[in-house]
């Protein structure tokens, strides 16, 4: 069940301040009756007409953004049984996830039935950044930290690290905490990265996508996307051809 509003607006009718005045006002039918207070909540098997035009539900952008546990496979489904990222994700309509961690990656991911949005996103031309936090063996040195600066090349394609921080030493156990920013895009890309410079990743969590953060985001919750967040990450489309 949603509010009759965000239903209204996600359909891309109008927004929702826009539809909250056309509920007031009268203009707003669910199920042939005339709705005027605001929070009404509604089922995807309701039938909504505003100003005598029926929502198409097909039409209706869904946008979540989930903190993937470990083990978690990035897909719509698995021919293995086992866990995906939908299972998550408590909605009616049919999303996908927008690029991919590993199964033993954790962190940010976007799900969304938007498939402009998710070519925005993942379009090299548009350099969406990607921060994460990788705990690495070993603790780097000059040589490799100037090699982050200028960029490595990986599979024959150079990577441009965006940035990088020490966040944490722990020279008992020789591992590091390492966040690390790119705009890249491809499988295992950061793995990639530290295994170049001869270090494994014994952990990996993807902590923000541009300007989306996990926040307080737990191991397996999720959240939507605001109208505002979402013309936000549209807003990130270059004009390059």
């Amino acid at each position: 069940m949603e509010r009759l509003q965000k239903v209204i607006a996600a359909s891309g009718i109008t927004s929702r301040r826009k539809a909250e005045e056309l509920i007031l006002e009268g203009k707003v039918k669910v199920n042939n009756k005339i709705v005027r207070e605001l929070g009404t909540k509604v089922s995807a098997n309701d039938i909504i007409l505003v100003n005598g035009v029926m929502i198409d539900k097909n039409n209706i952008k869904k946008y979540f953004l989930l903190n993937k546990p470990r083990g978690v496979i990035s897909s719509v489904s698995d021919d293995k049984k086992r866990n995906t990222v939908i299972d998550y994700i408590d909605t009616e309509v049919r999303i996908f996830p927008i690029g991919r961690l590993d199964y033993d990656t954790t962190g940010l991911i976007i799900l969304t039935n938007d498939g402009t949005l998710a070519n925005i996103i993942t379009h090299p031309k548009n350099n969406v950044s990607k921060t994460y936090i990788a705990k690495i063996e070993g603790i780097l040195n000059k040589n490799d930290i100037e090699k982050l600066k200028t960029g490595l090349v990986i599979d024959g394609k150079k990577v441009v690290v965006k940035n990088f921080k020490v966040k944490n030493i722990n020279r008992e156990k020789q591992t590091s905490l390492i966040e690390i920013t790119i705009n890249e895009g491809r499988n295992h890309i950061v793995k990639k990265i530290f295994a170049k410079l001869g270090y494994s990743v014994i952990r990996l969590t993807r902590t923000k996508i541009d300007f989306l953060e996990l926040c307080k985001l737990k191991s397996g919750e999720y959240r939507e996307l605001s109208i505002k967040e979402v013309k936000k990450l549209y807003s990130l489309k270059t004009n390059i051809k």
